[in-house]
């Protein structure tokens, strides 16, 4: 087995994912809830290689279980979510706010580790990654970050919640312009900075950093008896799904392993192209 192979099952049994079709699993028990998750990733039509990556994976820290979770979407190359997914909850748990001003450890966080890809641009190269990242708090507290499009939704009595913020580059048009850059809308594509990024955040992009942010927005949110589940998913699902849609598909299937795979099935269903990556955090 070669030095690649023992690292990737490594971080596949340490709750990591990246590759052309990869799936896994996950439980555990916090303030008498239930908690359980699944994974899912499929590679889309493009020829390049599996650009998404995902964290999903339960840290007992101090006194407290934290369930972490998120997925980075890469562009122009898969270095800068891969270090994403090695870096980024250990920079925001390392943070000394955290427990007293996690919404302020969380930007902190973002920030260095933007600056810390910025500064090793050269062994990462000049792509980027969007990021969405979950932060389960002993099973009553969810804490939502992210940057760019791929999106957290969460299940409450059947209701779907969107939780992050979709940065499309036409919404932030007027800050992209402040900053001495540009949105381009040609025909039968999407808003892009500088003709280039279909969003308006992200990690890395160094060439587009002075026009681009890396500031994550931020939710918090209560979980109580009427949680019923979170969806983490990279905009190959948003495409061709609404929030309600994916919550509608899953509702009936328990495990939450199946109902990642049953979502990145439906997006490939409804013709979506792109990658698709998916995490389903089931509470009872």
């Amino acid at each position: 087995m070669t030095g690649r192979e023992i690292l990737y099952k490594m971080k596949l049994k340490a709750g990591f994912g990246s590759s052309t079709s990869e799936t896994g699993k996950g439980k555990s028990k916090m303030s008498g809830k239930y908690i359980t998750h699944g994974y899912h990733l499929v590679k889309g039509k493009s020829s390049h290689p599996m650009e998404d990556y995902v964290v999903a994976k339960f840290k007992k820290v101090q006194s407290s279980e934290l369930g972490l979770f998120a997925i980075f979407d890469g562009h122009m190359g898969h270095d800068v979510p891969d270090y994403l997914q090695s870096h980024l909850f250990a920079n925001i748990l390392n943070e000394p706010e955290f427990w007293n001003d996690i919404e302020a450890a969380i930007k902190k966080a973002y920030s260095l580790t933007d600056c810390k890809i910025l500064d090793h641009s050269f062994e990462l190269g000049r792509g980027g990654s969007t990021a969405v990242t979950a932060i389960l708090i002993n099973g009553q507290k969810l804490v939502v970050a992210n940057v760019g499009d791929s999106r957290a939704v969460i299940c409450k009595n059947g209701i779907a919640k969107q939780l992050s913020v979709d940065h499309d580059p036409s919404i932030e048009k007027a800050i992209i312009e402040s900053k001495g850059g540009f949105v381009s809308k040609m025909p039968g594509d999407v808003p892009r900075v500088d003709g280039m990024l279909a969003v308006a955040r992200a990690f890395g992009d160094k060439s587009l950093k002075a026009h681009l942010s890396s500031e994550p927005d931020i939710s918090v949110e209560e979980i109580g008896s009427e949680t019923e589940f979170i969806i983490l998913a990279s905009d190959g699902l948003w495409k061709v799904m609404s929030n309600q849609e994916a919550v509608d598909a899953i509702r009936g299937i328990k495990d939450a392993q199946a109902a990642a795979k049953r979502l990145t099935e439906e997006a490939l269903a409804r013709k979506s192209k792109d990658d698709i990556s998916c995490i389903v955090i089931s509470i009872n």
